[in-house]
């Protein structure tokens, strides 16, 4: 019998779903599953899960890669995980859960994260300890928030762990999590990359609550014997510290040197780029946050509707596009996509500005709204479906000027994401962000497929994260086209001083809105 080849595994505890890949010791993602699970909304602006459907969708997926892998001839040798990034899961002594997941968008804990802020002499003192300011999405405030409304299940609390880190927690028995995760819960000095103990004893929570922290590929358990059986894996495999899914994206598709950017094309937009050195933050919209690759940091900033105000604008006016699409097997976006191409550059002229839920970055203003300026009897439908599209890219390149501030260069632009599939999207960021794009084999599973490159790092199937990613395959290749980038620089100066104009308007607006 011929011996069996190794292979990692990366599992994504994702909002919506679990999704679990296996890749081998060339980058080749040989298996895949997935399964979804629900969110719960009780209230307004709460958002909660059950941390039971996402083990129980771990081991699902789990075993279903192991067995498909097995069959192929390899043997899982190492498992990396990622997930969504500041959820609160609480437990008691025997590892039980005490009360479903508080997400990363649930908003319950703003009022505590104020008073976090006035605890220690307002939000710049905050940032001094932290680099960052509390967030209501973070894990912080939402501890406090247990600990006044939920006293009696506070006092059973021993433990709180990330969600990403509960699956570790079922697989090993150990309570870990890593630097990256650590980061978001805005209790984690990201400066010594240890958790911000004083910050912690004035605000008065146990110390014992909080797991030990681990950098991203360093082991940190083996799966059990009794779990094994479970997810058909060995007993004893490892299981490396794994990281954020925010972070790790941005590690798998290869953006892990400064001057790479990783833009991901979802709902929202998250634009981020590896450093190789600690800044301080100057504000309270960018995030640092230390990065799946040891001794490094990570800044990035999120925009609240990049692919969500494309979704908006098929559903609200794409019924034609999304008939015709049913009927041809066609994606809706793509036929918008060849709409906006036969417009002309700048949209003829019309802005789009992206702000439909508000937005976070570079202004964090939930009163933002969405504006369409500047057309006229002379416009189609076409340049409008265009605006849209470069709206999108404009709000991308907005928070990357905030890098810019900094010091920050861009020599290439690394996209992923469900938006890095249209040619127009790869075209509008070459020309907008002026840079050469790049999109990667496995660009849309960057979180899964950026946590088994950790697991085969800290297994030592390869030395480095810089050649584990050595192994990504290019699929696509765009360069920008200078006089339609230097066009688009003038009109995003233009789209830069638009937000300073409308938003004491927004404000005002917001009161007539229901």
């Amino acid at each position: 019998m011929a011996e069996k080849k190794p292979c990692v595994v990366g599992i994504d505890i994702g909002t919506s779903s679990c999704k679990t890949l296996a890749v081998d010791e060339e980058g080749r993602v040989l298996s895949r599953a997935t399964r979804e699970y629900p969110v719960y909304n009780p209230f307004p602006g709460w958002s909660e899960q059950d941390p039971s459907d996402w083990w129980g969708a771990a081991k699902a997926t789990l075993l279903e890669v192991s067995r498909d892998v097995e069959e192929k001839g390899y043997t899982v040798e190492g498992i990396g995980l990622t997930g969504q990034m500041h959820g609160l899961v609480l437990l008691d002594g025997a590892g039980n859960v005490l009360r479903p997941c508080i997400m990363w968008n649930d908003q319950r804990s703003a009022p505590y994260c104020a008073k976090i802020h006035e605890m220690v002499g307002g939000e710049r003192e905050f940032i001094k300890i932290t680099n960052n300011p509390m967030l209501p999405g973070y894990t912080g405030g939402k501890i406090l928030w247990v600990r006044e409304n939920e006293p009696e299940v506070f006092k059973k609390a021993e433990k709180f762990l990330c969600p990403k880190d509960y699956i570790r927690l079922r697989l090993t028995g150990k309570y870990a999590t890593d630097v990256s995760d650590a980061s978001g819960t805005g209790l984690f000095s990201v400066r010594e990359r240890t958790w911000a103990k004083d910050l912690i004893r004035e605000l008065g929570v146990a110390f014992g609550l909080f797991p030990e922290v681990f950098e991203s590929p360093e082991i940190t358990g083996s799966v059990l014997p009794a779990v094994a059986q479970e997810v058909g894996v060995r007993p004893g495999v490892p299981v490396v510290g794994g990281g954020g899914d925010a972070v790790v994206q941005t590690v798998g598709v290869g953006a892990v040197r400064p001057g790479t950017i990783s833009i991901t094309l979802g709902t929202a937009g998250i634009v981020g780029m590896s450093l190789d050195r600690f800044y301080e933050n100057p504000g309270n919209t960018l995030q640092f946050f230390c990065n799946a690759i040891p001794g490094g940091w990570i800044v990035y900033g999120t925009t609240l509707a990049a692919g969500g105000s494309l979704s908006w604008f098929r559903n609200t006016f794409g019924g034609l596009e999304r008939e015709l699409a049913r009927l041809i097997g066609e994606s809706s976006y793509d036929l918008l996509s060849r709409e906006a191409e036969l417009s002309a550059p700048l949209a003829r002229g019309i802005l789009f500005l992206p702000y439909l839920i508000g937005e976070r970055c570079p202004h964090a203003d939930p009163f933002a709204r969405g504006v369409l300026i500047g057309f006229g009897l002379h416009h189609t439908r076409n340049d409008i479906v265009r605006s849209v599209f470069e709206g999108i890219v404009f709000s991308l390149r907005d928070v990357f000027a905030l890098m810019e501030d900094l010091g920050l260069s861009v020599s290439q632009v690394r996209i992923s994401g469900g938006g890095a599939k249209s040619r127009l999207f790869q075209k509008l960021h070459a020309d907008i962000f002026n840079s050469e794009v790049i999109t990667v084999a496995y660009g849309e599973e960057g979180g899964s497929y950026g946590a088994a490159l950790l697991a085969g790092v800290g297994i030592g199937l390869w030395s480095s994260m810089e050649e584990a990613v050595g192994k990504l395959e290019v699929t696509e290749r765009t360069f920008p086209n200078p006089e339609q980038a230097r066009l688009y620089g003038e009109f995003f100066r233009v789209y830069q001083h638009l937000y300073g104009v409308l938003r004491e308007t927004f404000r005002t607006i917001s009161s007539f809105q229901t």
